[in-house]
């Protein structure tokens, strides 16, 4: 009995020697990624002046698109889909032809800043005035 118990003993010790090291590598291992889709959350804000660095931003809200639209802008789903739409390019976004402007000079800045499928974002665009700006950027900035 005592050679029995003393044979027990020793392989469960040179078990625990032999595997040990090896439950330790597999917990260093990088973990797996949280998710398989890349961010899209941006930032956009809309001021009055010329330009970002000299308007001060009058409103601002967020965008979240992966994995579902959220954020606080008032119609998240609509924008998300066009930025989608259009590849992530917000220059690509395209201007409603039915709407008539004036030719008023009160220039609006509008930005976005964050990230579109994992790639940095950092985007300014001035329009001439409200109007111009509503047809022009579609719902995205519109809020």
């Amino acid at each position: 009995m005592r050679n029995t118990a003393r044979w027990a003993a020793t392989l469960g010790l040179t078990a625990t020697a032999v595997c040990g090291p090896l439950t330790g590598a597999a917990v260093a291992t990088p973990a797996a990624p949280a998710s398989l889709y890349a961010p899209s959350a941006l930032v956009l804000t809309v001021g009055h002046g010329e330009s970002a660095a000299t308007a001060t931003p009058e409103r601002a809200v967020t965008l979240n698109c992966a994995p579902t639209s959220s954020g606080t802008h008032p119609a998240a789903p609509t924008a998300c889909a066009e930025l989608r739409g259009a590849g992530g390019d917000l220059d690509a976004l395209t201007a409603r032809g039915d709407v008539l402007c004036t030719r008023e000079y009160n220039p609006v800045v509008v930005t976005a800043d964050g990230v579109w499928q994992g790639k940095r974002v950092s985007y300014e665009r001035t329009f001439a005035n409200e109007c111009v700006k509503n047809a022009s950027a579609t719902s995205v900035f519109a809020f």
